[in-house]
Protein backbone atom coordinates (compact mmCIF):
# COMPACT_ATOMS: atom_id res chain seq x y z
CA UNK A 1 0.00 0.00 0.00
CA UNK A 2 2.57 2.42 0.62
CA UNK A 3 4.84 1.58 -2.42
CA UNK A 4 1.54 1.90 -4.18
CA UNK A 5 0.90 5.40 -2.37
CA UNK A 6 4.62 6.26 -3.09
CA UNK A 7 4.19 5.65 -6.97
CA UNK A 8 0.71 7.97 -7.08
CA UNK A 9 3.05 10.67 -5.36
CA UNK A 10 5.72 10.18 -7.76
CA UNK A 11 3.92 10.81 -10.53
CA UNK A 12 1.74 13.89 -9.69
CA UNK A 13 5.56 15.70 -9.32
CA UNK A 14 7.15 14.12 -11.91
CA UNK A 15 3.57 15.59 -14.39
CA UNK A 16 4.39 18.78 -11.92
CA UNK A 17 7.95 18.66 -12.65
CA UNK A 18 6.96 18.67 -16.82
CA UNK A 19 5.13 21.78 -16.45
CA UNK A 20 7.56 23.61 -14.79
CA UNK A 21 10.43 21.90 -16.55
CA UNK A 22 8.74 23.67 -20.36
CA UNK A 23 9.27 27.08 -18.52
CA UNK A 24 12.69 27.41 -17.51
CA UNK A 25 14.96 29.43 -19.69
CA UNK A 26 16.18 27.35 -22.80
CA UNK A 27 20.03 27.22 -20.72
CA UNK A 28 17.93 24.52 -18.84
CA UNK A 29 15.99 23.08 -21.68
CA UNK A 30 15.39 19.75 -23.53
CA UNK A 31 16.61 18.11 -26.74
CA UNK A 32 14.06 18.36 -29.71
CA UNK A 33 13.94 16.68 -32.37
CA UNK A 34 11.56 17.56 -36.05
CA UNK A 35 10.87 16.94 -39.54
CA UNK A 36 8.82 14.39 -41.27
CA UNK A 37 10.84 11.26 -40.47
CA UNK A 38 13.02 11.13 -36.86
CA UNK A 39 15.20 8.00 -36.11
CA UNK A 40 16.68 7.73 -32.94
CA UNK A 41 19.35 4.71 -34.15
CA UNK A 42 20.10 2.04 -32.13
CA UNK A 43 23.71 3.46 -30.74
CA UNK A 44 22.67 6.42 -29.87
CA UNK A 45 22.12 7.72 -26.26
CA UNK A 46 20.12 10.60 -25.67
CA UNK A 47 20.94 12.17 -22.24
CA UNK A 48 18.10 14.47 -21.51
CA UNK A 49 14.47 14.48 -21.94
CA UNK A 50 13.41 14.41 -26.14
CA UNK A 51 10.47 16.32 -27.31
CA UNK A 52 9.64 15.21 -30.61
CA UNK A 53 6.89 16.61 -33.47
CA UNK A 54 7.15 13.94 -36.76
CA UNK A 55 5.05 12.50 -39.36
CA UNK A 56 6.62 9.28 -38.35
CA UNK A 57 8.88 8.77 -35.23
CA UNK A 58 11.69 5.30 -34.56
CA UNK A 59 13.54 4.86 -31.48
CA UNK A 60 15.78 2.26 -31.36
CA UNK A 61 18.02 3.37 -29.34
CA UNK A 62 17.65 5.01 -25.38
CA UNK A 63 16.42 7.95 -24.02
CA UNK A 64 17.55 8.98 -20.73
CA UNK A 65 14.49 11.19 -19.52
CA UNK A 66 11.20 11.58 -20.55
CA UNK A 67 9.98 10.97 -23.83
CA UNK A 68 7.43 13.49 -25.54
CA UNK A 69 6.49 12.73 -28.81
CA UNK A 70 3.28 13.59 -31.15
CA UNK A 71 3.46 12.43 -34.74
CA UNK A 72 1.10 9.90 -36.91
CA UNK A 73 3.29 6.77 -36.76
CA UNK A 74 5.26 6.59 -33.77
CA UNK A 75 6.92 3.35 -33.03
CA UNK A 76 9.31 2.81 -29.78
CA UNK A 77 11.81 -0.40 -30.04
CA UNK A 78 14.27 1.26 -27.80
CA UNK A 79 14.50 2.48 -24.55
CA UNK A 80 12.97 4.75 -22.34
CA UNK A 81 14.07 5.16 -18.88
CA UNK A 82 11.69 7.92 -17.68
CA UNK A 83 8.16 8.27 -18.75
CA UNK A 84 6.57 8.20 -22.49
CA UNK A 85 4.21 10.35 -23.71
CA UNK A 86 2.93 10.12 -26.78
CA UNK A 87 0.21 11.38 -29.54
CA UNK A 88 -0.36 9.73 -32.51
CA UNK A 89 -2.60 8.05 -35.25
CA UNK A 90 -0.46 4.87 -34.71
CA UNK A 91 1.69 3.95 -31.36
CA UNK A 92 3.61 1.03 -30.67
CA UNK A 93 5.68 0.15 -27.83
CA UNK A 94 7.74 -2.84 -28.97
CA UNK A 95 10.71 -1.74 -26.20
CA UNK A 96 11.45 -1.10 -22.52
CA UNK A 97 9.81 1.67 -20.49
CA UNK A 98 11.10 1.98 -17.60
CA UNK A 99 8.30 4.61 -15.88
CA UNK A 100 4.66 5.28 -16.85
CA UNK A 101 2.98 5.05 -20.19
CA UNK A 102 0.82 7.70 -21.34
CA UNK A 103 -0.75 7.71 -25.03
CA UNK A 104 -3.40 8.15 -27.09
CA UNK A 105 -3.94 7.42 -30.39
CA UNK A 106 -6.36 5.42 -33.03
CA UNK A 107 -4.36 2.32 -32.64
CA UNK A 108 -2.43 1.50 -29.84
CA UNK A 109 0.05 -1.12 -29.48
CA UNK A 110 2.22 -3.23 -26.73
CA UNK A 111 4.32 -5.43 -28.68
CA UNK A 112 5.00 -9.27 -27.58
CA UNK A 113 8.28 -7.57 -26.21
CA UNK A 114 7.26 -4.58 -24.61
CA UNK A 115 8.18 -4.00 -20.82
CA UNK A 116 6.60 -0.86 -19.21
CA UNK A 117 8.00 -0.51 -15.38
CA UNK A 118 4.92 1.21 -14.18
CA UNK A 119 0.99 2.39 -14.85
CA UNK A 120 -0.30 2.67 -18.39
CA UNK A 121 -3.03 5.20 -19.22
CA UNK A 122 -4.53 5.44 -22.44
CA UNK A 123 -7.43 6.59 -24.47
CA UNK A 124 -7.78 5.78 -28.31
CA UNK A 125 -10.17 3.55 -30.69
CA UNK A 126 -8.56 0.49 -30.11
CA UNK A 127 -5.58 -0.97 -27.61
CA UNK A 128 -3.75 -4.12 -28.32
CA UNK A 129 -1.55 -5.91 -25.73
CA UNK A 130 -0.05 -9.01 -27.01
CA UNK A 131 1.05 -12.20 -25.53
CA UNK A 132 4.56 -11.15 -23.78
CA UNK A 133 3.89 -8.02 -23.04
CA UNK A 134 4.32 -6.91 -19.48
CA UNK A 135 3.24 -3.65 -17.38
CA UNK A 136 4.61 -3.39 -13.76
CA UNK A 137 1.88 -0.92 -12.53
CA UNK A 138 -1.59 -0.52 -13.32
CA UNK A 139 -3.63 -0.22 -16.82
CA UNK A 140 -6.64 2.46 -17.34
CA UNK A 141 -7.91 2.84 -20.52
CA UNK A 142 -10.68 4.41 -22.15
CA UNK A 143 -11.83 3.98 -25.77
CA UNK A 144 -13.78 1.83 -28.15
CA UNK A 145 -12.02 -1.49 -27.83
CA UNK A 146 -9.87 -3.40 -26.01
CA UNK A 147 -7.80 -6.87 -26.45
CA UNK A 148 -5.65 -7.78 -24.22
CA UNK A 149 -3.61 -10.97 -23.98
CA UNK A 150 -0.30 -9.76 -21.91
CA UNK A 151 0.44 -9.77 -18.68
CA UNK A 152 -0.71 -6.87 -15.91
CA UNK A 153 0.87 -6.98 -12.31
CA UNK A 154 -1.80 -4.53 -10.62
CA UNK A 155 -4.82 -3.23 -11.35
CA UNK A 156 -7.04 -3.17 -14.77
CA UNK A 157 -9.88 -0.56 -15.32
CA UNK A 158 -11.44 -0.24 -18.74
CA UNK A 159 -14.14 2.01 -19.98
CA UNK A 160 -15.05 0.13 -23.85
CA UNK A 161 -17.39 -0.72 -26.04
CA UNK A 162 -15.44 -4.21 -26.36
CA UNK A 163 -12.83 -5.66 -23.80
CA UNK A 164 -10.98 -9.87 -24.75
CA UNK A 165 -9.01 -10.63 -21.81
CA UNK A 166 -6.66 -13.48 -22.32
CA UNK A 167 -3.55 -12.21 -20.16
CA UNK A 168 -2.99 -12.16 -16.62
CA UNK A 169 -4.01 -9.64 -14.12
CA UNK A 170 -2.27 -9.43 -10.55
CA UNK A 171 -4.79 -7.34 -9.21
CA UNK A 172 -8.84 -6.80 -9.78
CA UNK A 173 -10.35 -5.77 -12.68
CA UNK A 174 -13.09 -3.39 -13.45
CA UNK A 175 -14.52 -2.90 -16.77
CA UNK A 176 -17.43 -0.48 -18.31
CA UNK A 177 -18.78 -2.53 -21.35
CA UNK A 178 -21.25 -2.27 -24.17
CA UNK A 179 -24.16 -4.48 -26.05
CA UNK A 180 -23.78 -6.64 -28.98
CA UNK A 181 -26.19 -4.55 -30.23
CA UNK A 182 -24.62 -1.56 -30.64
CA UNK A 183 -23.00 -3.08 -33.58
CA UNK A 184 -19.44 -1.92 -35.24
CA UNK A 185 -17.93 1.49 -35.20
CA UNK A 186 -18.34 3.98 -38.14
CA UNK A 187 -14.06 4.09 -37.68
CA UNK A 188 -14.09 0.56 -39.39
CA UNK A 189 -15.33 1.66 -42.47
CA UNK A 190 -13.58 4.52 -42.70
CA UNK A 191 -10.86 5.48 -45.28
CA UNK A 192 -7.12 6.08 -43.89
CA UNK A 193 -8.41 3.75 -41.08
CA UNK A 194 -4.77 1.95 -39.90
CA UNK A 195 -5.75 -2.02 -39.54
CA UNK A 196 -6.66 -3.30 -36.05
CA UNK A 197 -7.62 -6.48 -34.06
CA UNK A 198 -11.24 -7.50 -34.13
CA UNK A 199 -12.99 -7.28 -30.50
CA UNK A 200 -16.53 -8.36 -30.30
CA UNK A 201 -18.61 -5.86 -28.11
CA UNK A 202 -19.45 -6.32 -24.61
CA UNK A 203 -16.80 -8.80 -22.40
CA UNK A 204 -15.01 -11.89 -23.48
CA UNK A 205 -12.47 -13.53 -20.90
CA UNK A 206 -11.05 -16.65 -22.78
CA UNK A 207 -10.05 -20.03 -20.70
CA UNK A 208 -6.27 -19.03 -20.54
CA UNK A 209 -6.80 -15.72 -18.55
CA UNK A 210 -6.14 -15.20 -15.02
CA UNK A 211 -7.47 -12.30 -12.93
CA UNK A 212 -5.65 -12.46 -9.43
CA UNK A 213 -8.52 -10.51 -7.64
CA UNK A 214 -11.72 -9.84 -8.12
CA UNK A 215 -13.89 -8.70 -11.53
CA UNK A 216 -16.45 -5.72 -11.14
CA UNK A 217 -17.63 -5.10 -14.60
CA UNK A 218 -20.55 -2.78 -15.61
CA UNK A 219 -22.91 -4.14 -18.36
CA UNK A 220 -26.56 -4.67 -19.05
CA UNK A 221 -26.03 -8.31 -20.21
CA UNK A 222 -24.77 -10.88 -17.72
CA UNK A 223 -21.72 -12.53 -19.63
CA UNK A 224 -20.26 -16.11 -19.27
CA UNK A 225 -16.59 -16.08 -17.32
CA UNK A 226 -15.23 -19.72 -17.60
CA UNK A 227 -14.54 -20.91 -14.10
CA UNK A 228 -11.35 -20.80 -12.18
CA UNK A 229 -10.37 -17.80 -13.88
CA UNK A 230 -11.09 -15.33 -11.41
CA UNK A 231 -9.65 -15.93 -7.87
CA UNK A 232 -11.88 -13.29 -6.10
CA UNK A 233 -15.10 -12.44 -6.88
CA UNK A 234 -17.63 -11.66 -10.12
CA UNK A 235 -20.37 -8.65 -9.76
CA UNK A 236 -22.41 -7.14 -12.35
CA UNK A 237 -23.75 -4.15 -12.37
CA UNK A 238 -26.59 -1.93 -14.34
CA UNK A 239 -25.11 0.59 -16.35
CA UNK A 240 -26.28 3.92 -15.39
CA UNK A 241 -29.87 5.22 -16.60
CA UNK A 242 -30.94 9.02 -17.05
CA UNK A 243 -34.27 9.72 -17.68
CA UNK A 244 -35.57 12.02 -19.63
CA UNK A 245 -38.68 13.85 -17.98
CA UNK A 246 -40.05 15.57 -20.86
CA UNK A 247 -40.79 12.32 -23.18
CA UNK A 248 -40.97 9.83 -19.86
CA UNK A 249 -38.49 7.28 -21.39
CA UNK A 250 -35.46 5.73 -20.38
CA UNK A 251 -31.98 6.40 -22.04
CA UNK A 252 -29.26 4.37 -21.27
CA UNK A 253 -25.82 5.91 -21.32
CA UNK A 254 -23.64 3.64 -23.27
CA UNK A 255 -19.52 3.75 -22.97
CA UNK A 256 -19.09 4.07 -26.40
CA UNK A 257 -21.54 6.68 -26.14
CA UNK A 258 -19.08 8.35 -22.91
CA UNK A 259 -15.84 7.76 -24.74
CA UNK A 260 -17.50 9.85 -27.61
CA UNK A 261 -18.39 12.95 -25.04
CA UNK A 262 -15.46 12.80 -23.32
CA UNK A 263 -13.28 13.45 -26.62
CA UNK A 264 -16.04 16.06 -27.75
CA UNK A 265 -15.27 17.89 -24.21
CA UNK A 266 -11.65 17.94 -24.81
CA UNK A 267 -12.07 19.23 -28.18
CA UNK A 268 -14.42 22.17 -27.54
CA UNK A 269 -11.60 22.86 -25.21
CA UNK A 270 -9.36 22.81 -27.47
CA UNK A 271 -11.03 24.85 -30.30
CA UNK A 272 -12.14 27.37 -27.28
CA UNK A 273 -8.40 28.37 -26.15
CA UNK A 274 -6.72 28.50 -29.68
CA UNK A 275 -9.54 30.71 -30.49
CA UNK A 276 -9.17 32.93 -27.28
CA UNK A 277 -5.48 32.84 -27.75
CA UNK A 278 -5.55 33.65 -31.50
CA UNK A 279 -7.46 36.73 -30.10
CA UNK A 280 -4.83 37.49 -27.91
CA UNK A 281 -2.04 37.89 -30.29
CA UNK A 282 -4.17 39.62 -32.87
CA UNK A 283 -6.05 41.98 -30.72
CA UNK A 284 -3.22 42.57 -27.45
CA UNK A 285 0.32 41.51 -29.06
CA UNK A 286 2.35 43.67 -27.32
CA UNK A 287 0.37 42.79 -24.08
CA UNK A 288 0.76 39.09 -24.72
CA UNK A 289 3.79 39.14 -25.05
CA UNK A 290 5.09 41.16 -21.95
CA UNK A 291 3.07 38.97 -19.81
CA UNK A 292 4.73 35.79 -21.31
CA UNK A 293 8.55 37.68 -21.21
CA UNK A 294 7.57 38.10 -17.36
CA UNK A 295 6.58 34.38 -16.61
CA UNK A 296 9.58 32.99 -18.49
CA UNK A 297 11.80 35.35 -16.47
CA UNK A 298 10.37 34.78 -13.04
CA UNK A 299 8.70 30.92 -13.86
CA UNK A 300 8.94 30.25 -10.48
CA UNK A 301 7.86 33.63 -8.51
CA UNK A 302 5.20 33.57 -10.84
CA UNK A 303 3.83 30.42 -9.17
CA UNK A 304 4.19 31.94 -5.40
CA UNK A 305 2.56 35.50 -6.97
CA UNK A 306 -0.26 33.27 -8.06
CA UNK A 307 -1.70 32.49 -5.34
CA UNK A 308 -1.42 36.00 -3.97
CA UNK A 309 -3.46 36.78 -6.69
CA UNK A 310 -6.25 34.82 -5.45
CA UNK A 311 -5.95 35.92 -2.15
CA UNK A 312 -5.97 39.11 -3.46
CA UNK A 313 -8.89 38.45 -5.58
CA UNK A 314 -10.92 37.42 -2.58
CA UNK A 315 -9.83 40.33 -0.25
CA UNK A 316 -10.74 42.81 -2.95
CA UNK A 317 -14.56 40.98 -3.01
CA UNK A 318 -14.43 41.36 1.34
CA UNK A 319 -13.39 45.29 0.97
CA UNK A 320 -16.16 46.10 -1.69
CA UNK A 321 -18.54 43.95 0.05
CA UNK A 322 -18.26 45.64 3.41
CA UNK A 323 -17.71 49.22 2.08
CA UNK A 324 -20.84 48.95 -0.14
CA UNK A 325 -22.65 47.54 3.27
CA UNK A 326 -21.68 50.28 5.62
CA UNK A 327 -22.30 52.98 2.79
CA UNK A 328 -26.10 51.77 1.62
CA UNK A 329 -26.61 51.41 5.81
CA UNK A 330 -25.32 54.96 6.39
CA UNK A 331 -26.94 56.67 3.43
CA UNK A 332 -30.01 54.96 4.85
CA UNK A 333 -29.82 56.51 8.31
CA UNK A 334 -29.73 59.95 6.84
CA UNK A 335 -32.49 59.54 5.28
CA UNK A 336 -30.46 59.50 2.02
CA UNK A 337 -32.64 56.23 0.93
CA UNK A 338 -31.91 56.81 -3.21
CA UNK A 339 -28.42 56.87 -2.35
CA UNK A 340 -28.20 53.83 -0.69
CA UNK A 341 -30.19 51.99 -3.59
CA UNK A 342 -27.49 53.40 -5.77
CA UNK A 343 -24.37 52.62 -3.85
CA UNK A 344 -25.74 49.01 -3.54
CA UNK A 345 -26.30 48.17 -6.98
CA UNK A 346 -22.50 49.92 -7.82
CA UNK A 347 -21.25 47.73 -5.19
CA UNK A 348 -22.84 44.79 -6.55
CA UNK A 349 -22.47 45.76 -10.23
CA UNK A 350 -18.51 46.06 -9.10
CA UNK A 351 -18.41 43.04 -7.43
CA UNK A 352 -19.99 40.88 -10.34
CA UNK A 353 -17.43 42.91 -13.31
CA UNK A 354 -14.68 41.91 -10.74
CA UNK A 355 -15.76 37.92 -10.68
CA UNK A 356 -16.24 38.22 -13.92
CA UNK A 357 -12.71 39.28 -15.36
CA UNK A 358 -11.12 36.69 -12.20
CA UNK A 359 -13.09 34.13 -14.40
CA UNK A 360 -11.92 34.89 -17.42
CA UNK A 361 -8.65 35.25 -16.80
CA UNK A 362 -8.69 32.13 -14.72
CA UNK A 363 -10.35 29.76 -17.48
CA UNK A 364 -8.72 31.33 -20.45
CA UNK A 365 -5.80 34.15 -20.47
CA UNK A 366 -3.65 32.36 -17.87
CA UNK A 367 -3.67 28.81 -19.98
CA UNK A 368 -2.96 30.88 -23.02
CA UNK A 369 -0.13 32.72 -21.80
CA UNK A 370 1.50 29.46 -19.85
CA UNK A 371 0.70 27.62 -23.60
CA UNK A 372 2.34 30.16 -25.34
CA UNK A 373 5.93 30.33 -23.44
CA UNK A 374 5.61 26.49 -23.73
CA UNK A 375 4.83 26.08 -27.09
CA UNK A 376 7.65 28.51 -28.03
CA UNK A 377 10.31 26.78 -25.80
CA UNK A 378 9.31 23.85 -27.56
CA UNK A 379 9.36 25.16 -30.93
CA UNK A 380 13.19 26.84 -30.31
CA UNK A 381 14.66 23.32 -30.28
CA UNK A 382 12.60 22.13 -32.91
CA UNK A 383 11.63 24.54 -34.98
CA UNK A 384 13.49 28.37 -34.36
CA UNK A 385 12.38 29.78 -37.43
CA UNK A 386 8.60 29.16 -36.38
CA UNK A 387 9.47 29.61 -33.06
CA UNK A 388 9.67 33.42 -33.68
CA UNK A 389 5.79 33.83 -34.66
CA UNK A 390 3.14 33.85 -33.18
CA UNK A 391 0.61 31.53 -34.16
CA UNK A 392 2.89 28.10 -34.44
CA UNK A 393 4.05 28.45 -30.71
CA UNK A 394 0.19 29.24 -29.42
CA UNK A 395 -1.08 25.87 -31.51
CA UNK A 396 1.53 23.67 -30.34
CA UNK A 397 0.92 25.03 -26.25
CA UNK A 398 -2.46 25.00 -26.59
CA UNK A 399 -2.45 21.10 -27.97
CA UNK A 400 -0.15 19.99 -25.34
CA UNK A 401 -1.80 21.35 -22.83
CA UNK A 402 -5.01 19.89 -23.37
CA UNK A 403 -3.37 16.22 -24.16
CA UNK A 404 -1.21 16.18 -20.06
CA UNK A 405 -5.04 17.13 -18.90
CA UNK A 406 -7.06 14.78 -20.56
CA UNK A 407 -4.78 12.60 -17.74
CA UNK A 408 -7.11 11.07 -15.46
CA UNK A 409 -6.50 12.57 -11.60
CA UNK A 410 -3.02 14.05 -12.95
CA UNK A 411 -5.14 16.47 -15.51
CA UNK A 412 -7.05 18.69 -12.61
CA UNK A 413 -3.44 19.37 -10.82
CA UNK A 414 -1.35 20.26 -13.81
CA UNK A 415 -4.41 22.97 -14.58
CA UNK A 416 -3.82 24.31 -11.13
CA UNK A 417 -0.55 24.86 -11.40
CA UNK A 418 -1.02 26.34 -15.26
CA UNK A 419 -3.81 28.68 -13.41
CA UNK A 420 -1.21 29.55 -10.55
CA UNK A 421 1.92 30.66 -13.32
CA UNK A 422 -0.56 32.54 -15.11
CA UNK A 423 -2.04 34.60 -12.51
CA UNK A 424 1.38 35.43 -11.61
CA UNK A 425 2.54 36.68 -14.64
CA UNK A 426 -0.36 38.51 -14.90
CA UNK A 427 0.71 39.73 -11.65
CA UNK A 428 4.31 40.60 -12.51
CA UNK A 429 2.81 42.39 -15.70
CA UNK A 430 0.58 44.76 -14.10
CA UNK A 431 3.24 45.65 -11.24
CA UNK A 432 5.51 46.60 -13.58
CA UNK A 433 2.65 48.64 -15.56
CA UNK A 434 1.73 50.11 -12.32
CA UNK A 435 5.54 50.87 -11.82
CA UNK A 436 6.14 52.43 -15.11
CA UNK A 437 3.10 54.91 -14.78
CA UNK A 438 3.94 56.18 -11.68
CA UNK A 439 7.79 56.71 -12.56
CA UNK A 440 6.40 58.76 -15.88
CA UNK A 441 5.39 62.13 -13.39
CA UNK A 442 8.44 61.52 -11.85
CA UNK A 443 10.84 61.76 -15.12
CA UNK A 444 8.73 64.94 -16.61
CA UNK A 445 8.77 67.16 -13.47
CA UNK A 446 12.67 66.44 -13.73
Amino acid sequence: MKQKRFRKLAGLISLICLVLFALVPAALAFEGRGGDTVVIGADEVIEDDLYVGAGTFILDGTIKGDLIVGGNTIEINGTVEGDLLAAGQTVVVRGTVTDDVRIAGQVLTLDSEAQVGDDVMAAGMSIEGKKGSSVGGSFFYAGYQALLAGDVAENLAVAVGGLQLSGSVGGDVKAEVGEVEEGPSPMFFMPGVPSMPSVPLGLTVDEGAHIGGKLDYTSASEWSIPAGVVAGTIRRHEPEVKVEVEVEEEVVVSPTRRAANWFLRHLRRLVTLLLVGLLMVWVVPSWTEKATGALQAKPLPSLGWGVVTIAAFIFALLVILTVTIIGAVVLGVITLGGLAGTTAWTGALTMALLAFCFSIAVAYVTKVVVSFLGGRLILAGLKPDWAEGRIWPLVVGVVLFIIITTIPRLGGLVNLVVVLLGLGALWLLGRDIYRQGRAAPVEAEA
